[in-house]
């Protein structure tokens, strides 16, 4: 497999396929990008997750090339499962899994809008990096589909990062790649959605409390804290009533 980073040609031609055939030709340059969750991020859920596990089966909800299963191998002593639309990045984890001391996850290619699993399969779901892909419309029913393959009292976790300060390069940034992922959109298709500000954290609270969810927020203050003492990144922990 290779390990050189995506040229801008490859970049650009994804951006201008659907999402599943985008992330299918990024899939072999996939972890060689910014896009890839940060293992910061990911030791520092683990970190929290321990406080309140351990749990038994546990997913990995959009898992792309499979980073945040080494989370769920860390706090689950039952099955770990990882589900992704791409073929491609399934490829990649199964790759990258396969001389693991531990027993591979479970790879599952589906779709999050509608997940091939029963009622009640799982303790825990994590999810990295993904929710830009689903509009705000969208988020009661993913919701719904994690609740049901939760079993009661299990846990849905995913790290939520503050948003930029106004003002600042990394708002205008933002804004500026959401602005032009609309205009893509709006004369290009097929579509690829995918945004950086339709997830603010008031809106998803309440969606997960309407989904039937208990919420709470750990901040991960090993990953820094603003200007003002509040923490850059908070892990959000959804425990279904």
């Amino acid at each position: 497999m290779t390990t050189q980073r995506p040229t801008l040609p490859e970049l650009a031609r994804q951006a201008l396929s659907s999402v599943q055939r985008g992330y299918d030709l990024l899939a072999p340059k996939f972890d060689h990008t910014q896009y890839r969750t940060p293992d910061s991020v990911l030791d520092a859920t683990t970190r929290a997750l321990k406080t309140i596990g351990p749990f038994t089966d546990g997913l990995d909800l959009c898992c792309g090339t499979g980073a945040g299963t080494r989370v769920l191998r860390e706090v689950c002593t039952g099955r770990v499962a990882g589900v992704d639309f791409s073929a491609g990045m399934l490829a990649e984890a199964r790759y990258k899994n396969a001389t693991a001391a531990q027993p591979s996850p479970h790879w599952v290619r589906g779709d999050a809008h509608a997940l091939p699993f029963r009622r009640a399969a799982f303790d825990l779901v994590v999810s990295f990096g993904a929710f830009g892909h689903f509009l705000p419309a969208e988020r009661p029913h993913l919701f719904g589909q994690v609740r049901e393959v939760l079993r009661e009292g299990g846990t849905f976790a995913f790290p939520m990062a503050a948003p930029p300060r106004p003002g600042t390069a990394a708002y205008w940034a933002l804004l500026g790649f959401d602005a032009a992922m609309r205009v893509r959109n709006a004369v290009w298709r097929p579509r690829f959605v995918m945004y950086y500000r339709t997830w603010p954290l008031a809106e998803v609270h309440r969606d997960l409390l309407e989904a039937g969810f208990d919420v709470a927020l750990h901040p991960l203050t090993e990953l820094g804290h603003r200007d003002d003492g509040s923490p850059r990144c908070r892990l959000v922990l959804a425990t279904k009533r």
